[in-house]
């Protein structure tokens, strides 16, 4: 659970900024977001093969692009 305790004349924006660079560091949305909906486990192996895919595609693209 994020925490962040307000310095002495600390603005609240200064605060919230904090909070939420805070938040994302330590993947609390990513963790809701897959909490959210249950996926049973062939799905679950799908969807992680699907990203796998995109990543490679996005990786060889990005490669012969470099190549140009």
């Amino acid at each position: 659970m994020a925490e962040v305790r307000s310095q002495e004349g600390e603005s609240i924006e200064n605060l919230l900024r904090r909070f939420k660079r805070k938040v994302q560091t330590e993947d609390i949305i990513k963790d809701v977001k897959r909490h959210s909906f249950y996926l049973k486990p062939g799905e679950k192996k799908r969807v992680k093969q699907a990203l796998a895919q995109k990543r490679a595609r996005k990786k060889t693209r990005t490669y012969t692009d470099e190549r140009r």
